[in-house]
């Protein structure tokens, strides 16, 4: 039995070399530096004629509410935001085609050529859970380096996030049973293995997808699917072969013709010690129950039944009290369950009167109507805990952070002068037990299906922005 993967099979948890999470392999990585709004540059080149580009600000990542019914959100891509800042860099090429199509002009690209970002970033390590105002990015240096990053920043957290909180609902749904991510057919490739990752996080236990397990270490999955038993001739044939391939502590799928005789006949050709069995279609509940009950009477009592088909949340929790040992988990995943997006916004919070380094910072927020302002100002965040340690609070303010707070705040730092920092860089498994940790400390209807508020109320602490 594989270690990284206790309720599967031998050959369904083999797990790749373990790797850092945050950045995984990062040889040959492209330029970031395109994943950008044309906007961004055209601020860029009238900020640089006009006198302001380099005033001094800060940028922050929040969402005005979570999602319709969520309870909490799940910070998740922060390890890929670092690989993406540090690989944001224009090469001749890129400048070529900014060029050539004349998006900005030649006294822009001229900057551009040297960017490096040489700010400071803060935020809540991956896998913190998060409410609607929560800074859980904190972005600082000179307006023309910090707004070219924008679009790149929300694009990974307001995706990962929503894979990540998705999946949080999936592991809270499914208890103990393991969960295997299989979503790479159903979404763009590259977003695949960047969901992966995000499960993983959230508390799923491996993925099907091979790039996922060579990037980022996370175990890999697999067997077969029915196009392999209709290969064969015979029903009898594609599990003989795949025995005599893989060893009796094989998963055979047996809902490809009729799922009795299947069963019956899986047992026949691997013996009692067979590995599992998947089922694929069907009323699961029912068909759970029948094959366990097949399984005990031919004596393939340790036999485990794996499922799949469509689940989400609400799928498995329904299946509790089903003989089931594991999901497999796609399509629903990879779309975040009904919300592929957290609505996360990057905004200017703060910035100097002036371009000189010393200038004192002044906070700053949109005001229209319509639903969109924001808070101003740069901000800490704590969890405010009651009597028995569980958090009843999410607290943001600015200025000091109040004496009873200190011990509780949520703001690392991840990037300082431009470089991430070691500490940063950490092992996908940490965040992924940093939620797990995250979760339990919350009240007990954060892991309520059911649609309601956020389970913490964001608390606003204003007070003097300061400079520093």
């Amino acid at each position: 039995m594989n270690t990284a993967d206790p309720g599967l099979p031998e050959e369904e948890g083999r797990e790749a070399p373990p790797r850092k999470g945050g950045g995984g392999r990062r040889v040959g990585v492209p330029s970031t530096a395109l994943f950008t709004d044309h906007y961004e540059l055209t601020m860029l080149q009238a900020a640089l004629k006009g006198g302001t580009a380099q005033r001094r600000s800060v940028f922050e990542v929040f969402t005005r509410r979570l999602p319709e019914g969520r309870r909490y959100g799940v910070v998740a891509g922060t390890g890929r935001v670092l690989d993406a800042v540090e690989n944001f860099r224009f090469d001749a090429d890129l400048l070529g085609f900014l060029r050539e199509r004349r998006i900005v002009d030649e006294e822009t690209l001229q900057w551009l050529a040297g960017y490096r970002f040489s700010g400071d970033v803060w935020g809540y390590p991956e896998g913190e859970v998060y409410f609607p105002g929560s800074p859980i990015l904190r972005v600082e240096g000179s307006f023309a380096e910090c707004v070219l990053l924008e679009t790149v920043i929300l694009s990974i957290l307001n995706h990962d996030s929503a894979i990540a909180a998705a999946a949080s609902r999936m592991a809270s749904a499914a208890g103990d049973r393991p969960l295997v991510e299989m979503g790479a057919r159903r979404t763009h490739e590259l977003a695949a293995v960047a969901a992966a990752r995000a499960a993983y996080v959230g508390g799923f236990t491996s993925t099907s997808d091979l790039a996922a397990g060579f990037r980022y270490g996370i175990p890999t999955v697999g067997t077969s699917a029915h196009a392999f038993t209709l290969l064969h001739d015979r029903e009898r044939d594609a599990f003989r072969a795949q025995v005599d391939s893989m060893g009796r502590g094989t998963t055979l799928l047996v809902d490809t013709y009729d799922v009795a005789e299947a069963v019956r006949t899986a047992v026949q050709v691997a013996g009692p010690g067979l590995g599992a069995v998947r089922i694929d279609s069907g009323d699961l509940l029912l068909v759970a129950h029948r094959v366990r009950q097949q399984l005990d009477e031919l004596g393939a009592r340790h036999t485990k039944i794996i499922v799949t088909s469509d689940l989400d949340e609400y799928a498995i929790a329904s299946l509790a009290a089903a003989p089931v040992d594991a999901y497999g988990v796609g399509t629903q995943l990879v779309t975040g369950s009904g919300h592929p997006t957290c609505s996360m916004v990057y905004k200017l919070v703060a910035r100097a009167e002036s371009a000189d380094p010393a200038a004192p910072l002044v906070p700053v927020a949109k005001r229209s109507s319509g639903g969109k302002t924001s808070a101003g100002g740069r901000k800490w965040a704590a969890r405010r805990l009651d009597g028995d340690g569980v958090a009843e609070a999410e607290v943001v303010g600015t200025g000091a952070v109040p004496g009873e707070l200190a011990g509780n705040q949520l703001l690392v730092e991840l990037v300082k002068g431009g470089e991430p920092l070691d500490t940063a860089r950490e092992p996908l498994d940490t965040a992924r037990d940093r939620h797990t940790a995250a979760r339990a400390g919350l009240p007990l209807s954060a892991t309520q299906l059911s649609r309601g508020e956020p389970v913490l109320p964001t608390e606003y602490v204003h007070g003097h922005s300061g400079s520093h």
